[in-house]
């Protein structure tokens, strides 16, 4: 069964409340008027082709911060899971637990049948409104990793 429908840009982003580092609770709507989020959705930790998306992040995370943007990294995973994961890569931006799926399925990524959200990438706006998407058709796929210079022109673009 494919991914649930997805929302699109010009749409409001849907809110959640998601378990991040040491269970700690973050709430995209927190981030309203201060700063524009990208949210990178992966389908699970410890796995090959997302070994490679977040480092890739991670490579870009200064240029991301430079424009203001929270980054935050999204999986099904426990936030247990994601502490460790991001360890492991030594990432500086926070991995945030879906395990609910509540949040993959908001946004349209959830693959109902295996249980794991696709591999996505959006950028909400200081007014939640989702204004960058970038979905991979086949997430498996390492050339169809979302690209980050795409989510820096959307960033640019709110200036």
């Amino acid at each position: 069964m494919p991914a649930t429908a997805s929302i699109d840009v010009g749409q409001t982003a849907p809110d959640f409340k998601l378990k991040g580092p040491g269970g700690q609770l973050v709430t995209l709507s927190e981030y309203r008027e201060t700063n524009p989020v990208v949210l990178v959705f992966f389908p699970l930790a410890f796995s090959p082709v997302c070994s490679h998306q977040l480092p890739d992040v991670e490579k870009r995370y200064a240029e991301l911060q430079a424009r203001g943007a929270a980054v935050f990294g999204i999986s099904v995973d426990s936030h247990y899971a994601n502490t460790e994961f991001a360890h492991k890569l030594r990432l500086s931006f926070p991995l945030l637990s879906d395990f609910q799926r509540n949040a993959s399925r908001a946004y349209g990524v959830l693959t109902e049948d295996t249980g794991y959200s696709g591999r996505a990438t959006f950028v909400v706006d200081r007014n939640g409104v989702i204004v960058h998407k970038d979905h991979a058709a086949s997430p498996g796929d390492r050339a169809q990793i979302p690209s980050v210079d795409g989510v820096l022109r959307a960033l640019d673009a709110l200036k």
